[in-house]
């Protein structure tokens, strides 16, 4: 129990580690007054703090793919995909000083992992996300379907309140929202399949 209790809080601050970076950076770049750094000395002073965080963002997320990788001998898929478009459209974002790409970012993740789920279900009539999760949850062809049906318009909902919130707010709410909203809104829907989980269950045999 202790190794499994050691397992979560470790695969937890791998999941919330950049992130809290990401918010913590853009909130206190003003007050380091980064501008005396040479890599920001020619950037518009009020980008400054998204541009520090996407660097600082790149770099926690590479760190924590590194740990996970160490720590488990394999990084997950979704992890890894997203850390893959991170240092593609972080990247975008510090090479063109242009803080878009960064903000479509989770637009584009949640897109992928939608378009993934649902073709799989309506193109190859199959659940992949039975292929990613069968070894965690024990459930029958039905129970897959509906969970990546499911699964599938929740990324399309986040991928649209991401667009909806960084098109018409400030940048510090869009972090804020991509911090304390996103991930709140995962685990209540992540507990939200629960019943579906238990209803669909395949028994195991002692």
């Amino acid at each position: 129990m202790a190794t499994h209790q050691k397992n979560s809080v470790l695969k937890l601050i791998l999941e919330l580690g950049p992130l809290i970076t990401f918010f913590v950076v853009n909130a206190r770049a003003d007050t380091w007054d980064l501008t005396r750094l040479g890599p920001f000395a020619d950037v518009d002073p009020d980008t400054v703090p998204i541009m520090a965080a996407t660097a600082a963002f790149m770099f926690a997320t590479v760190a924590a793919l590194t740990v996970s990788l160490i720590a488990y001998r394999k990084v997950p898929v979704m992890p890894l995909i997203s850390g893959a478009i991170v240092i593609v459209f972080g990247g975008l974002t510090l090479y063109l000083q242009n803080d878009t790409f960064i903000k479509m970012k989770p637009t584009i993740v949640n897109l992928i992992f939608a378009a993934t789920l649902l073709g799989g279900l309506f193109l190859f009539r199959r659940p992949l996300l039975a292929l990613v999760f069968d070894s965690v949850f024990q459930i029958d062809d039905e129970g897959w379907w509906k969970l990546s049906l499911r699964w599938g318009l929740f990324f399309l909902v986040l991928a649209a309140l991401n667009e909806i919130v960084w098109r018409n707010f400030s940048t510090d709410t869009w972090v804020t929202f991509k911090v304390f909203g996103t991930m709140p809104l995962t685990i209540l829907f992540t507990l939200s399949q629960l019943p579906l989980l238990q209803k669909h269950a395949i028994a195991q045999e002692t």
